[in-house]
């Protein structure tokens, strides 16, 4: 049966996509601790990151590298989490976002009612930002699923 993640990315379930590319996808996430927490997830369905092949794993934490230099400029903060978790959802993901105390790491504090409004602009202002540091190929048109 396919994951939550895989059922985003084949866009039966709406999501708000940041990154695309033949490896994986990032999107943000439904329940953020701070602004435009993001997700990273392999389009292969893997349970975990000790299970994934190097190379993905790899990837990924490129990916997460560069989403996070992203929102540290888009939301200036001394640090950017970094997570991977998947109690909630077997698929391996990494949750990436800008952290400004260490109070921004406590899961119990996400936003489990976020603002549809704020999260759209969120989603807005990351997608402009990685396409101004250069990475606008990998960057989906706003709304776009992620496949």
């Amino acid at each position: 049966m396919p994951s939550i993640f895989s059922r985003i990315m084949a866009g039966e379930i709406p999501g708000r996509f940041v990154w695309t590319d033949e490896h994986c996808v990032a999107f943000l996430t439904v329940a953020p601790l701070t602004p435009g927490h993001t997700l990273v997830v392999p389009r292969d369905e893997v349970a975990q990151w000790t299970d994934a092949d190097p190379e993905l794993l790899s990837h990924l934490v490129q990916v997460a590298q560069t989403i996070g230099r992203a929102q540290q400029q888009e939301w200036p903060s001394p640090r950017v989490g970094l997570l991977a978790q998947g109690f909630e959802v077997p698929h391996l993901h990494l949750h990436v976002w800008a952290a400004s105390s260490p109070a921004d790491f406590d899961l119990h504090r996400a936003d489990h009612d976020p603002d549809p409004v704020r999260m759209d602009q969120d989603a807005v202002r990351l997608r402009a930002r990685l396409r101004t540091l250069g990475h606008g190929a990998f960057v989906p048109p706003e709304d776009s699923p992620g496949r």
